[in-house]
């Protein structure tokens, strides 16, 4: 594997998923402006400044909508079976680089999924009722809309619209969510099999959560704990303060014999600047090992994370869309991802007795350090 290549790849996604984190149903450019400003200051050893300065810079379209066809189009028409091109069409934000590249995957995967040319808008400023006469007007059938730009702009849209979404944290009330909605968190049944398999001795999961943020998450885990036989040990906080507190009872409490800790993606409790130098700090001393929804959290010492394939993503809701197109009715709701990557920190499992030989090693997609 290239690492450079794959640390880009893997940046590219962080940084999408900070901007996701300030849990806004609504997100601002300026939330853009600001998201890209801390990471840009923070260089991580030199090789996101490498990818910030290298990127290609995106002149922005004059008009607010601006639409295009990501990839080759499909002239053949064979290939198209009875797929019209402007049957599904993606949503998603207009924003500059570097996470536009990750729209840009995720897109990607649809169109491979589609086996044809799907239409693809930016969205800026303009409102549903706007976007809703466009699609219209093309004809299109089902809608994937991508980030939380892209939901609002969906949740205006005629009823008539099949709509899928991807590429969000949560949405408000997702049990009651009228559409199908993958979540950039990955599913707690995949990070639980990948604990087991990594430590096999492991009996209780321990996590921080806010209620507001992540409740149907831990519905999720609960029954994939029970599925691999781990009792899931649930602390509520709905502040840093209270978050702070709930972290310290736990690790009192806690074996590190048996007992892991897991940081979901939860912007209340696991906050980066007050909170998690704490949780590092904890489970380091005390030898209680930590497992992350984050790539980040690995190199600061996490033993593992799993985080979103963008590319797989896309073929997930470009297939969702197909079969929407030839009448599947899709499951509706807020559902984790399954398309996901792994990152490994090999010095942490060291430290807590974990061999991991080199070829073990390799079905992870990122081992920190680098060899």
């Amino acid at each position: 594997m290239n690492r450079t290549q794959s640390w880009k790849g893997i940046l590219r996604q962080v940084y999408m998923l900070a901007l996701l984190l300030c849990q806004a149903t609504t997100v601002k450019a300026d939330s853009d402006s600001k998201i890209y400003s801390i990471l840009k200051n923070d260089t991580r050893n030199g090789v996101l400044q490498q990818l910030l300065n290298t990127t290609p810079k995106v002149t922005q379209p004059n008009s607010h909508i601006h639409e295009s066809y990501l990839l080759a189009q499909v002239t053949d028409s064979s290939k198209k079976g009875s797929l019209a091109p402007e049957s599904i069409t993606v949503i998603y934000p207009d924003i500059g680089e570097p996470f536009r590249s990750v729209f840009t995957k995720i897109i990607e995967g649809i169109e491979e999924q589609a086996k044809g040319k799907v239409r693809s808008i930016a969205i800026a400023n303009q409102d549903s009722a706007e976007i809703n006469a466009l699609l219209r007007k093309n004809g299109t059938k089902v809608v994937i809309a991508l980030g939380q730009r892209g939901y609002k702009v969906a949740s205006g849209l005629d009823r008539d619209f099949n709509v899928i979404v991807g590429g969000v944290l949560s949405v408000p009330d997702p049990e009651r969510s009228p559409y199908t909605v993958i979540s950039l968190t990955p599913d707690p049944a995949l990070l639980f099999a990948q604990l087991k398999n990594l430590i096999p001795g492991i009996k209780r999961v321990l996590v921080v959560y806010n209620p507001s943020n992540n409740e149907w998450l831990i519905k999720h885990a609960r029954t994939a704990a029970k599925a691999q036989s781990l009792e899931l040990i649930t602390y509520e906080a709905r502040d840093l303060a209270s978050a702070a507190h709930q972290y310290e009872t736990a690790f009192n409490a806690s074996d590190s014999r048996f007992d892991s800790l897991w940081l979901p993606q939860d912007s209340t409790t696991v906050e980066e600047s007050t909170i998690m130098p704490l949780v590092l700090k904890e489970s380091w001393n005390r030898g209680v090992p930590i497992f992350s929804s984050n790539f980040l959290h690995v190199k600061k010492g996490a033993l593992f994370a799993l985080y979103p394939n963008n590319l797989e993503m896309g073929r997930h809701l470009g297939s969702t869309a197909m079969g929407s197109l030839g009448g599947d009715i899709s499951k509706r709701g807020l559902f984790p991802l399954k398309d996901v990557l792994s990152a490994l920190n090999i010095r942490t499992a060291s430290r807590i007795g974990i061999n991991i030989g080199a070829q073990r090693q390799r079905s992870f997609d990122f081992i920190f350090p680098e060899p």
